[in-house]
């Protein structure tokens, strides 16, 4: 910037800024500014020509005065005029007032554009950067329409100056934040990506903001930034502090820079060749190390700065997801953050922590940190990162440590805040559901759930144990016996009332044996809370005594008599007084049998999504991560790095079943064979389809992702530039239900979109799947769901295709993918003695009953990654069983509908030769 010579000091300006500030009352300084304004409006309106130091001046003040909050209606030409002015002071007040003052529909702008096309023409780079300054300040579609086909060029051309070429990547970073359908992309963006390679970091640093927005959009077209952006990371990594003097702060070579660059790799995922994949693992694990080493300073700005770069490369981390021994120093990092005096540090370390567990790799490494969370949540003072903590509790829950985390969440709910109260209510709601393996201790939780926060559990929460306990013979009975006892206390809440009334008119027979809970005791215990209760709660309970009419007609009249009462019969709520007189007449005139035919026990409700999940992502809110950009979390390549699943030598205990195939003992894959026909598509619907055929082969590197999906249930299924698809599934004995994310990543709609499940003849034989239709509209960015119920028949070798057909920009598109439903996914973990493993073991004599398969490692066999293998493909892990404390063991039991089939398995690696057997 050109100095500025003592005459630029503007006396005049100084003067009438003193007076303002010397005023006593409002009156005083409206008064001078009205005197002000006048003076102004005259000297504008004189005969005499003022000179560029006098519109400065006066414009100066005027811009003051409107910076005071007063109107400004006049002088908008005169800093018109200050553009033409080849003084850098002149023309800096000009565009300041215009950036601060003048409208984008005024009529001046017509000529501001003709002085800012002037200033870039120029070359001059203090008048360019002046008016790249106006435009990004501005920001309009109007100045997107002047003057985004010009920046680019500005920005990409040889002469240009280090100063203009920052100016123009951050105001054409502005333009396309405004308007992005008017910045065109052309020849420029691949010479835009080679700004990284700058000598002049602040052109790096302005660059990668530019380049991160529209790689976000158009990933395809800046996919070339990745080995650039990896390259020039390592630069500054390895660079020691001295090296970067201008760019160094507080001992931290570019952090500001450094964070840009990982976000920008966010975009992408992990890079394809491997020589920059190493280099960039060499980065993160030099950050990480860094972390580690004694603070070269005491000041603040020394750590927010080192742990800004090192908390967005574990952010980068956890996006690729593909690295194991990356994901656990991550977390251990992060776990020495949590008892970190800083809050804002034990925030961002639980913040990212849930992120990590949901990862394979680094979710047992999550785990470990369980107690020093739960001692967050006790004892920590900041609401936000309390509920941070129990956030991570909710992330890191699986059935190992369930009833430990569920309990705390109950202990914790107690003293909640009541802002966070409801979200609480329903992650313990579904933790309880999710990993509940004996439904009684369900049962116990959500009772105590409404005893504790019975305000803030919503309907959700009470109708879906009800549909739980209809659904389960086995734990109606424990379910009437505990809310009888839980509705005898003298306090009861409405919603527990609402669950006692149901269950009880439900199953109440089944306890009535007991002289502490007869008919009539149960009757009089309900009807007890009956004048407490809001109406619909009251309604429920005429209900559960017509109900009680057909189960126990010992008390009939005992209940026709409250039914023939005035307050039933002439209840001021229509509702109650027709439920009353209906009740009463149906059980007068009905005879046992029509009775116990309309009033017979609530069939058991379909197999549904639970609606408390759909809860909480509405009570999360839209500033929350989406399950899609969550499911990117999860993208990762199977453990050992490897395309193909380990093989092992399993046994079978009973007839042997082709689910061996899924240890790729001989299987052949699907891929080459031609995908099965559709069995429901009708012959009018194949006449006017799109493409004459109705399934296309499987998409180039499916069989790869196919893969990955044997030992886990939730990632990235499929990927290109156009759609993502993501999954998450869930398994439970031989019943499953898989939701399927098909994102639009471009900014266009998808029409017609058709997603389509097809299974084989064979397979339809062995596998029911029902799918829910989808919206056949996808708006650019958006995401939409499909849910698949899934019930195992029997076992099965092949995998369901799974076809999309969708309309983009007047194109047919038509892909398919292998959907990751194996038989495996029905494998339930069993575990079981040294002793009965090796008896069961030697008694599986028939050849017909074993498979063994002796392959070379591609990958260094780490015992933990096998670990976690062995684990994520069904069975349970035994330890301390085998002799050899190298070789690994696992038992299981896979479950279908006809039958269930014991699985033995052991992995015996010979660690010299790399062989496995």
């Amino acid at each position: 910037m050109p100095a500025v010579s003592k005459g630029d000091g503007m006396r005049g300006l100084a003067v009438f800024i003193s007076d303002i500030r010397n005023c006593k009352s409002k009156e005083a300084e409206i008064k001078r500014i009205n005197k002000e304004l006048a003076n102004i409006r005259s000297k504008f309106k004189g005969d005499k020509a003022l000179d560029g130091y006098s519109k400065k001046k006066y414009v100066c003040k005027l811009l003051f005065i409107f910076l005071l909050g007063h109107d400004i209606d006049f002088g908008h030409m005169e800093a018109v005029n200050l553009l033409s002015s080849n003084r850098y002071t002149e023309k800096q007040i000009g565009y300041l007032f215009i950036s601060v003052l003048v409208n984008s529909n005024s009529e001046l702008i017509r000529l501001i554009n003709n002085a800012i096309k002037n200033d870039l023409a120029s070359r001059n780079p203090t008048f360019m950067g002046l008016a790249l300054h106006c435009i990004a300040n501005v920001g309009s579609r109007e100045m997107a329409e002047a003057f985004a086909g010009e920046i680019p060029k500005i920005l990409v051309a040889g002469d240009t100056m280090d100063s203009v070429k920052q100016s123009a990547a951050l105001c054409l970073l502005r333009l396309y934040r405004t308007s992005p359908d008017l910045v065109p992309m052309g020849d420029w963006t691949s010479r835009v990506v080679h700004l990284l390679n700058d000598q002049h970091l602040g052109v790096v640093t302005a660059a990668t903001s530019l380049i991160t927005t529209l790689a976000q959009k158009n990933p395809e077209e800046f996919k070339t930034s990745v080995s650039l952006a990896v390259s020039r990371l390592s630069r500054i990594v390895t660079s020691a502090s001295t090296d970067l003097q201008d760019y160094t702060y507080y001992f931290v070579p570019a952090p500001w820079l450094s964070v840009k660059l990982l976000r920008l790799l966010q975009c992408y995922p992990p890079p394809e060749d491997p020589a920059v994949r190493g280099r960039l693992t060499e980065c993160l694990e030099t950050i990480l190390n860094k972390a580690q080493e004694p603070p070269k300073s005491k000041k603040v700005q020394h750590s927010n700065a080192k742990n800004a770069v090192l908390f967005e490369a574990i952010s980068l981390i956890i996006h690729h997801d593909s690295e194991p021994n990356l994901l656990v120093r991550a977390c251990n990092q992060l776990g020495q953050f949590l008892q970190h005096r800083e809050t804002n540090l034990r925030y961002l370390a639980l913040e990212s922590m849930c992120t990590l567990a949901s990862s394979e790799f680094s979710h047992e490494a999550v785990k470990t940190h369980i107690e020093t969370v739960i001692n967050a949540l006790k004892t920590e003072r900041d609401v936000s990162v309390r509920q941070r903590a129990v956030d991570l509790l909710y992330a890191m829950c699986d059935r190992s440590n369930a009833q430990q985390i569920v309990a705390e969440m109950l202990n914790y709910l107690e003293t909640a805040d009541y802002s966070i109260r409801e979200e609480i209510v329903l992650k313990v709601a579904i933790l309880a559901e999710k990993y509940a393996v004996d439904y009684t201790w369900y049962v116990d939780t959500i009772l105590n759930l409404i005893r504790i926060a019975g305000d803030y559990v919503s309907e959700e929460v009470w109708y879906r144990v009800i549909q739980i306990v209809i659904n389960r013979d086995d734990v109606q009975g424990y379910a009437a016996k505990t809310v009888f006892e839980a509705l005898q206390a003298p306090a009861c809440h409405e919603n527990l009332v609402k669950v006692g009334g149901y269950i009880l008119g439900e199953f109440g027979n089944l306890i009535a044996g007991d002289p502490r809970s007869s008919p009539l005791i149960q009757f009089n215990l309900l009807h007890s809370k009956f004048h407490l209760c809001s109406v619909p709660t009251r309604a429920l309970l005429l209900s559960t005594y017509i109900k009680f009419v057909n189960l126990f007609p010992e008390i009939k009249t005992t209940i026709q008599d409250v039914l023939r009462s005035d307050s039933q019969l002439k209840n001021a709520d229509v509702e109650l007084q027709q439920r009353a007189v209906e009740y009463l007449r149906l059980s007068t005139i009905a005879s046992t049998d029509i009775l116990a035919t309309v009033l017979e026990e609530m069939p058991p409700f379909p197999e549904r999504e639970s609606s408390i999940l759909a809860k909480l992502k509405k009570k999360k809110g839209p500033g929350t991560v989406t399950d899609l950009e969550e499911i990117k979390k999860e993208r990762s390549s199977d453990m050992n790095g490897s395309a193909e699943p380990a093989s092992v030598n399993a046994s079978a205990v009973s007839t042997p079943s082709p689910s061996a195939d899924l240890l790729g003992l001989g299987a052949a894959p699907l891929a080459n064979s031609a995908p099965p026909p559709s069995s429901s598509g009708s012959l009018l619907v194949d006449v006017f389809s799109d493409s004459p055929s109705a399934v296309a082969p499987l998409a180039p590197g499916s069989d790869d992702n196919f893969a990955r999906f044997v030992c886990k249930n939730n990632g990235v299924l499929f990927e290109n530039q156009l759609l993502q698809i993501g999954l998450k599934s869930e398994f439970r004995q031989n019943l499953g239900r898989m939701f399927i994310f098909y994102g639009n990543k471009t900014s266009t709609q998808f029409l017609n979109f058709t997603p389509t499940v097809i299974c084989s003849d064979d397979l339809q034989s062995s596998l029911n799947l029902q799918t829910k239709p989808v919206d056949p509209t996808v708006d650019g960015g958006a995401q939409v769901q499909q849910v698949v119920n899934i019930e195992c028949v029997s076992d099965f070798m092949e995998a369901p295709i799974l076809n999309i057909q969708f309309r983009y920009g007047g194109t047919f598109q038509n892909l398919s993918v292998k959907l990751p439903i194996t038989l495996n996914k029905f494998f339930q973990p069993t575990e079981m003695s040294s002793q009965d493993f090796f008896q069961r073991w030697k008694q599986l004599s028939n050849p017909k009953q074993e498979v063994q398969n002796i392959f070379k490692a591609k990958h260094p066999m780490d015992a933990e990654i096998t670990k976690a293998k062995i684990i994520g493909f069904g069975s349970a892990l035994l330890e301390e069983v085998d002799p050899n404390p190298a070789n690994f063991v696992g038992a299981g039991i896979i479950h279908t509908k006809t039958t269930q089939i014991g699985c033995l398995l052991r992995l015996e690696p010979n660690l010299q030769a790399q062989v496995s057997v």
